[in-house]
């Protein structure tokens, strides 16, 4: 493949997958590769962590699951690439089919908005109800604003996760790291919680999906910023990045606080703050303070134009490197 070759695939697919999406209708009949990668997580997670083993040996196991799981995902996306290059343009055409499908712009996008329009027509059990779908905090604990805030911070956070990590591992590796990435990444949402069954076994994952974020999640508070400024100008993009700098180590995780920190003070909210988890309060202080108090849909439809912004600035700079190469 030529030089330029991983970035013309990614700059189609982004646009494939912005302005077409998944196709919901073969996902009905076949499960989602997402879906296969989970199965095959949960047959590891089911074979080797088991309550009778030590802590420390909960950990090696699930320590040896993830380095198999992410080498397997390496070795089909090496396979993959060299059946593909011998498939010449059919090949191509699959290569962008794969990618677009792996990068999840529109269905986050789409998923967002229908926490808006939960809200806007079912009230606030019909936000509940569609914010359920998309975060793991007790909807049933949640006000306008929580619903609000919670939607907007899964948007935040998932264009780091979802689409600009994933992305970024595509040109750094190709398939092989995309796979592997996506591997990472379900694996740590699946078994890198901080509960009494997963603590150990799972503690690998979370920490190596952590070092797979660090860029893309600092990475997409910057475009998020650009997105800012591009929509309100330069004194909103700089109040973005002051806001991303001083708030993003308020968030429990190392990498979330950074593109919801950004997106909070690109959409003009306050994020973060007291929520429940599993039936547990965690008190955490809000990003962007300032920002407004009483989110609602209006704020979630204003969030959304500044993740399509942020997209379409990454597109660019991703369609400028392309035509560089």
């Amino acid at each position: 493949m030529y030089s330029g070759g991983h970035f013309t695939i990614l700059l189609i697919a982004l646009l494939a997958d912005r302005f077409i999406g998944d196709p919901e209708t073969l996902w009905r009949r076949v499960p989602h590769p997402v879906v296969w990668v989970g199965m095959l997580i949960d047959v590891f997670e089911r074979t080797f962590n088991h309550d009778t083993y030590s802590p420390l040996v909960r950990r090696v196991l699930g320590t040896l699951t993830i380095v198999i799981l992410i080498l397997f995902s390496m070795v089909v996306g090496y396979w993959l690439c060299i059946g593909l290059d011998y498939a010449s343009i059919a090949g191509f055409l699959v290569e962008i089919a794969i990618v677009a499908v792996l990068i999840a712009q529109k269905s986050l996008a789409d998923h967002v908005a229908a926490v808006a329009d939960g809200l806007r027509l079912g009230g606030l059990e019909g936000g509940r109800k569609a914010v359920s779908m998309i975060v793991g905090r007790d909807p049933e604990t949640l006000d306008e604003f929580g619903v609000s805030r919670a939607a907007i911070e899964s948007l935040a956070e998932n264009a780091s996760d979802g689409v600009i990590a994933p992305a970024i591992w595509y040109l750094v590796g190709g398939l092989p790291g995309l796979f592997a990435y996506k591997m990472l990444n379900t694996a740590d949402s699946m078994i890198g919680h901080k509960s009494e069954r997963y603590l150990c076994f799972g503690w690998a994952a979370a920490r190596l999906d952590d070092v797979a974020n660090w860029v893309p999640a600092r990475l997409t508070g910057v475009l998020i910023a650009l997105a800012a400024a591009s929509l309100e100008g330069l004194r909103r993009g700089k109040r973005v990045l002051t806001v991303m700098w001083r708030d993003a180590r308020l968030h429990r995780s190392p990498n979330a606080g950074w593109p919801e920190a950004a997106m909070a003070a690109a959409a003009g909210v306050a994020l973060g703050g007291p929520r429940i988890y599993a039936g547990d309060m965690a008190d955490e202080p809000f990003m962007n303070v300032s920002g407004g108090h009483s989110a609602d849909a209006k704020d979630i439809d204003t969030a959304i134009i500044v993740f399509w912004r942020t997209m379409t600035v990454f597109s660019v700079i991703v369609a400028v490197v392309a035509l560089l190469r």
